[in-house]
């Protein structure tokens, strides 16, 4: 099923202040799970290939698949704000998810860092914990009791403020805001993509050893035989840079 993204019809329709829905064309996924079950290769599942995985690499990720850990580094409030928080950034707006928050939380349980930061800024456990206070302060100044209570216009905003730097006033007097929302976007989108369910939502062919890659041209001639092809044939980066869009 090819889809072209030249007119307007792709373009989600507003309900409201609740999220977009699923862009018009994009599959459902029939086979494996991806983020809200929707995707490019609605016919991929990365997790048949796991017997072709070495065997410390395959429970790993199984593991990842079929356990969700417990939260246990973010305390009630910091966890109520930062999941709709990450539930924004990440475009997951309704199940199944990947549980973002619950990887992000452990990794800064366990102390498994990436090793540099900001010289201006504070290890990102500190900077983690002084993001979501600040996003409940921004919230309170726009008229909610807090970050998760506000209305999702609001919750919107706020979030694309962080995102361009426009966030001033208290904790963002002391944390730089652009390079906050770089710490955490860093963080998120990590634990984010290294989820087999967002395997599946792009195609991705999992771990290549002891198997290999076979190809590795650009384009269909370099798809390896167990990879799928995805189910649109114009590429969106693409197609939005060509018309200049933002």
């Amino acid at each position: 099923m090819a889809h072209s993204f030249a007119g307007h019809e792709h373009l989600p329709n507003r309900r409201g202040d609740r999220p977009a829905a699923d862009p018009e064309g994009l599959p459902r996924q029939r086979r494996g799970t991806t983020p809200q079950m929707h995707g490019r290769y609605p016919d991929y599942d990365v997790l048949e290939h796991a017997g072709e995985w070495d065997e410390v690499t395959r429970e790993l990720i199984l593991e990842r698949a079929r356990e969700i850990p417990p939260v246990r580094f973010f305390d009630p409030a910091e966890e109520r704000c930062l999941r709709p928080f990450l539930d924004i950034v990440l475009a997951q707006d309704r199940e199944p998810r990947i549980p973002v928050l619950e990887m992000v939380d452990k990794k800064l349980h366990e102390g498994k860092l990436d090793g540099y930061r900001y010289a201006e800024m504070p290890e990102d456990p500190v900077t983690w914990r002084k993001v979501a206070v600040g996003l409940d302060e921004e919230a309170r100044r726009r008229g909610a009791n807090d970050f998760a209570n506000a209305p999702d216009r609001t919750q919107y905003d706020i979030v694309g403020d962080f995102a361009d730097g426009k966030l001033e006033g208290g904790v963002w007097d002391e944390l730089e805001p652009s390079k906050a929302w770089s710490v955490v976007t860093r963080g998120a989108l990590s634990e984010f993509y290294s989820h087999p369910w967002a395997w599946n939502e792009i195609g991705f062919g999992g771990p290549a050893y002891p198997r290999g890659y076979m190809r590795l041209q650009a384009g269909s001639r370099g798809r390896d035989p167990d990879e799928s092809e995805e189910a649109f044939g114009l590429d969106p980066v693409t197609d939005v840079a060509e018309r200049g869009l933002p």
